[in-house]
Parts: structure tokens; C-alpha cells; sequence
């Protein structure tokens, strides 16, 4: 078929492939974006090159030595789009991919965020500026679809959508700096869009998105649950005998069932400053770690520890540190940063593994690893994860290739022991780890800032639970700052919504009250439950209205004071 040229976004493209997201300006009309088919456009960002736009010939677009192939592809689930990168010469920062054609004005769309979320996932309408990193659901009246690349990609891919069309960046980056390819191609990303079925409203639709994104997830046996002591303690003045009054309150407050309850023994128990290693008795606070977890077994509890896998107090041979430039590294002071990317510090990280799993401990929660290796959190990230200006050791892989390669790592060295990924990305610990932090701390000084952090993640990451891994909303911490009814209804809401639920409570302060509300808890969370649904997700970012199997709740998250805007 002939057809005539026309210009969307200032980008050449046919007519025919203008129309093709299959979507409508008028919202009383269904819409598909079909972006499972080649690109209309593609453009490279190379060391030497600001902007490469690329030519497409017979389902590959290329300019110099650089190639971007395309292929669509029948999976089990259904078809998927898979993208490709060949670059021996050039080295890149970026490719980006368009699919332009008109979408109806009345969708709103959920993003997702890098690694935790900070309080900010919400449903939105039109935003081109907007960062989507991962995945994007678009809904309106007339249904929901979800498009996103699968869990384990090899570049940090982010998403924007606007009434002409739909974007995706893909970050090759090493570090801060441009990836040296060589001469292989890097299978960057696999895409793939599902469409809600008949009748399915927006959270089912994007549970069974999620489901398609991540094909083989790491679950346990049993539901993850217990306690652990960072919201009373908060790092300081930790003993054997604080350990073990938690353990006892919690083996005391827990049902008597086969799935037993974790003790997670947070940051704190290390001599180092900020939880570096070594992970070794002559740097612990406490006297011995392995009669410890001996001792926590024999009360009826399961030894959980937190570390801290990349910030070491250790003298190690400079080629194993991550470099001065690395906006994380501002001395050469110890603590310092390991680099990921050098094999012999990777075998030294998992030897210190190891070590701890043969203490004893059967769950490792490992913290801090994204702002260590990319020296951002989070929500500073934006469309850049790292800054500019470093680089790995190893230059011929991508950022998102050296993050999966350690948690990899971490996987082998631990081996059957339960792993809770906190402050990683869960895009690329899919099917690796256990578990995932999916919003920052929550709080024992502060209610805003569980509502604030917990609830938001809680209700929009709730489609990712047993599909990338069981969800972990962070603590229900029990103390004296916050209100005893706000604390009842988060615990409530964790405890019955099927995810992760761990209480932070001193067991010098804890009432009846408060144990009879744990105990309650705890024996629900035991037991797998069925994926609570936030009614309202679509109209606020702090979800009250709930759907549970045995029925609806609302929770009130503001009391007569309201929000404070200077909650931390």
C-alpha cells in the first residue's frame, strides 16, 4: 500500500505507521499501543556524537559502525520485542527508541520508579517530561494495558509518553561514562505489552502485566515475617541481651506453626562506621555471632542479618575500589566503595557471604548496594541514574549488566539462605532475590513518613508481589511517637494484604495493648493471603480503601493535624 509522508514530533514517518499505536483522541473510544513491532524512529548517543540519528533497513536501524535490531518474537505468554545492540567502534551512552501515532486524551498512567519508591507513585494523565522507569500502565474507561521491558534487562530503561506517542531510552551507559561494546551484541532488552482482559479492572490488569514481565520469580515455601530492631534501636547500643529480648517477645507473640518467624538483626552489630565490613568476629559488637543465631534457633526464631555488601573498612588492594571520580567516593578515607566489576573483589564480597550463612543466619537483608554503585538514590535519579564523568573498572559491560552480575554473585554465595534485597533495583533482582524493600524507611518518630513511604509503595507495588519477588513495605515500627491507632491500621493493612510484614518493637516499652495488636499479626502474616487491592489508587497516592478476601476495610491515614510538609 502507498502511503503519504507525514511529520509527528518534528520525526519523518508514514502515515500508515503514524496511526499504528491504534489510539484515539476522543475518550469515549477504546486504544492499543502497539508498540510490539519495529520503531518509526531510533537514535544513538555516542561519546563523540551528541545525536546519531539511525537509518532503518529491513528491520534494522544503523549509521556508522553502530546497528539497533529489532525482532518480534512468539513467547508463551504472547509476543514480545525483543532489542539488540551492536556498537564495536563507537562507544554509547544511550538509544532511543519512538513510536509515534495518537493516543486518546483521557489516559491516566502509572509509572514505576528505579529502585525503592520515595512516596510519589501515582496515577497521572499526560506528562511528556515524565521519567517511567521499567514499565508504564495506561488506563481509562475503556480498559488498561501495561508495555515494559522483562525483568533482567541489560540497560536502565525508562519510559515517557505524550498525546503523539511513546518513548523508550535505553541507559548503556558504564558508570557515568560511555560502555566499550567491542565486537558483541548486547541483548539489551525484551518488550512486551499486555492488554486487560474483558471485565478486568486496573489492578488486575497490571497483576497480570507484572506477571508477564518477570517469568521465573525466586518465591519461598512459606511467607516471609518477623521482627527486626532498626526502628527503636536505630543502629545504636546494640547487645546480645536487646537481641534476645526481641527474639523472645517475638517467639512469644507468633503462632505455633511450622513457618517460623525471622529475627532480623538490622545495621548496628558491626564496629565499622556505616555498616562497612568485614563481616568478621573482630569487627562485631556482639560477642559471638554464631552462638547467637544458635541460641535465636533454639527460642523458636529464624536468624535474619542486614549488611552492607559494598562499603568496606577493609585495606584492599586500590584496583578493587570504585573510583575517586565516582560521585559516591569524595576520599580516599576509609570506609570506601568496592567495584562490582572486578572479579577478584566480587569473590571477596561473596567469601564474606559465606562466612555469615555459615554462622547461621538464614536470611540476609543487603542495603545500601544502588547508592554505593551509582552513588544516587533514588528519587535523585531522574533520567540519568549515576552522574557523569566515571567509570567501572570493566568498561565493556553496561551499569545494568554489572548490577546483575552482582546479585548474581551475592545469589551463589549465599545459596538456599533467603535473600531481601533493600535499596536495590527490583527490576534487575527479579528472580534472584527472595524479597525487595519497595519503599523507603518508614518511621518510629514520625507517621507522615509511613504514610508518606509505606502506604504509597504498599498500594502501588502491590501487582508486583510473587510476581517479581514477595513485597516488602518496610516495618510496622511500635513506639511511643506515633499514634497507637495509626500503628493499628498499618499493621493491619501489611498483616492481610499477603506482602512482608516485620514489626520494630522494644520489647523495654511495648504494652499489652500493643503485643495483643502484634499477636494478631503475626498469625495472619504466617499464612499466605491473597493479594490485597487499593480501591482508590487511581484518585490518591495514600490508598484507604482496601479489598481483602474477607472483605473491604477503609483506613484512615490522617487524623485532625493532617499532613506535615516537613516530615522527614
Amino acid at each position: 500500500m502507498k502511503t503519504s509522508r507525514r511529520t509527528f514530533l518534528g520525526y519523518g514517518i508514514t502515515a500508515a505507521a503514524a496511526g499504528s499505536l491504534r489510539g484515539a483522541k476522543r475518550g469515549n473510544s477504546p486504544f492499543s499501543i502497539d508498540i510490539i513491532r519495529p520503531p518509526d524512529h531510533v537514535t544513538a548517543y555516542a561519546e563523540e556524537i551528541a545525536e546519531l540519528p539511525l537509518q532503518p533497513t529491513s528491520g534494522r536501524w544503523q549509521a556508522r559502525d553502530v546497528e539497533v535490531a529489532t525482532e518480534v518474537r512468539q513467547r508463551e505468554r504472547g509476543r514480545e520485542l525483543s532489542i539488540g545492540i551492536r556498537s564495536p567502534q563507537t562507544s554509547l551512552k544511550r538509544v532511543h527508541l519512538r513510536w509515534s501515532g495518537s493516543l486518546p486524551e483521557d489516559l491516566q498512567f502509572l509509572g514505576d520508579q528505579w529502585e525503592r519508591a520515595y512516596g510519589g507513585l501515582c496515577w497521572r494523565g499526560f506528562n511528556a517530561d515524565r521519567i517511567m522507569p521499567w514499565y508504564f500502565i495506561a488506563s481509562n474507561s475503556h480498559g488498561t494495558q501495561g508495555c515494559g521491558v522483562k525483568t533482567g534487562a541489560k540497560a536502565f530503561c525508562f519510559w515517557q509518553a505524550d498525546p503523539a506517542g511513546i518513548s523508550l531510552w535505553l541507559d548503556v551507559r558504564n558508570g557515568g561514562s560511555c560502555v566499550r561494546l567491542g565486537d558483541r551484541r548486547l541483548a539489551a532488552a525484551d518488550v512486551a505489552a499486555v492488554r486487560s482482559e474483558p471485565g478486568a479492572g486496573p489492578f488486575q490488569a497490571a497483576r497480570r502485566f507484572c506477571h508477564s514481565l518477570s517469568e521465573s520469580p525466586r518465591l519461598p515455601d512459606a511467607p516471609i515475617y518477623g521482627s527486626n530492631n532498626w526502628y527503636y534501636l536505630y543502629g545504636e547500643n546494640m547487645t546480645e541481651a536487646n537481641v534476645l529480648a526481641d527474639v523472645d517477645q517475638l517467639a512469644e507473640l507468633s503462632p505455633a506453626v511450622a513457618n517460623r518467624p525471622y529475627m532480623v538483626i538490622d545495621m548496628g552489630w558491626g564496629k565499622a562506621p556505616a555498616g562497612a565490613a568485614p563481616w568478621t568476629q573482630q569487627n562485631c559488637l556482639l560477642p559471638d555471632m554464631p552462638a547467637l543465631a544458635a541460641k535465636m534457633k533454639k527460642r523458636g526464631v529464624r536468624p535474619a542479618i542486614w549488611v552492607r555488601p559494598l562499603l568496606t573498612a577493609e585495606p584492599l588492594p586500590e584496583a578493587w575500589y570504585l573510583p575517586h571520580k565516582h560521585p559516591g567516593s569524595a576520599s580516599k578515607t576509609t570506609p570506601r566503595i568496592i567495584d562490582p566489576s572486578v572479579p577478584e573483589a566480587l569473590e571477596h564480597i561473596q567469601a564474606g557471604l559465606r562466612g555469615i550463612t555459615g554462622w547461621g543466619y538464614e536470611l540476609i537483608k543487603h542495603d545500601f548496594s544502588t547508592f554505593d554503585m551509582l552513588g544516587r538514590w533514588g528519587f535523585q535519579m531522574g533520567a540519568e541514574p549515576t552522574a557523569g564523568g566515571w567509570h567501572f573498572a570493566d568498561r565493556g559491560k553496561t551499569s545494568a549488566e554489572i548490577v546483575l552480575n552482582f546479585y548474581r554473585a551475592l545469589r551463589e554465595a549465599v545459596g538456599s539462605t533467603a535473600l531481601l534485597g533493600c535499596n536495590t533495583v527490583g527490576h534487575l533482582g527479579a528472580g534472584i532475590f527472595e524479597a525487595q524493600r519497595i519503599g523507603d524507611d518508614t518511621s518510629g518518630r514520625d507517621w507522615n513518613r509511613t504514610r508518606k513511604m509505606g502506604v504509597n509503595a504498599l498500594g502501588f507495588r502491590m501487582p508486583q508481589h510473587r510476581a517479581f519477588f514477595l513485597v516488602d513495605p518496610d516495618c510496622v515500627p511500635v513506639t511511643r511517637a506515633v499514634p497507637y491507632e495509626m500503628t493499628r491500621q498499618w499493621c493491619e493493612l501489611v498483616a492481610r494484604s499477603g506482602a512482608v510484614l516485620f514489626i520494630s518493637a522494644d520489647p523495654a516499652t511495648a504494652t499489652a495493648q500493643d503485643k495483643k495488636m502484634l499477636k494478631a499479626a503475626l498469625k495472619v502474616a504466617a499464612v499466605a493471603q491473597p493479594e490485597a487491592e487499593p480501591l482508590d489508587w487511581m484518585q490518591t497516592m495514600s490508598p484507604s480503601r482496601w479489598k481483602f478476601a474477607g472483605g473491604n476495610a477503609d483506613f484512615k491515614w490522617f487524623g485532625e493535624e493532617g499532613a506535615n510538609p516537613f516530615a522527614t
